[in-house]
């Protein structure tokens, strides 16, 4: 069965760095594009960041563009989230998912907490 498994959370002050891991199971990783979405507090979901099958194209929401960068390695069936220069405003739970055509999301890992405050 299909399982995202996130980790690399945690408290972390503003202005510094973290970097998220989504562990694939069960399916062909490299032939999924695969993407990064977050939920603050009392909020909605929020998209922020998209990579295809193969790593060379990626696409980022405004609010995250130049302080984060998605990868992913395909031999080891792991995406990553390097985030920096974090703020307070991007505390909230992460969560990897897979793309599918036309653009949906089918599987989604548990999510992983980012605390950003002094």
């Amino acid at each position: 069965q299909v399982q995202l498994v996130e980790s690399g959370g945690g408290l972390v002050q503003p202005g510094g760095s973290l970097r998220l891991s989504c562990a694939a199971s069960g399916f062909t990783f490299s032939n999924y594009g695969m993407s990064w979405v977050r939920q603050a507090p009392g909020k909605g979901l929020e998209w922020l960041s998209d990579i295809n099958s193969g790593g060379g194209k990626t696409h980022y929401a405004d609010s995250v563009k130049g302080r984060f960068t998605i990868s992913r390695d395909n031999a080891k069936n792991t995406l990553y989230l390097q985030m920096d220069s974090l703020k307070p405003e991007d505390t909230a739970v992460y969560y990897c998912s897979r793309v599918v055509p036309p653009y949906e999301f089918d599987y989604w890992g548990q999510g992983t907490q980012v605390t950003v405050s002094s």
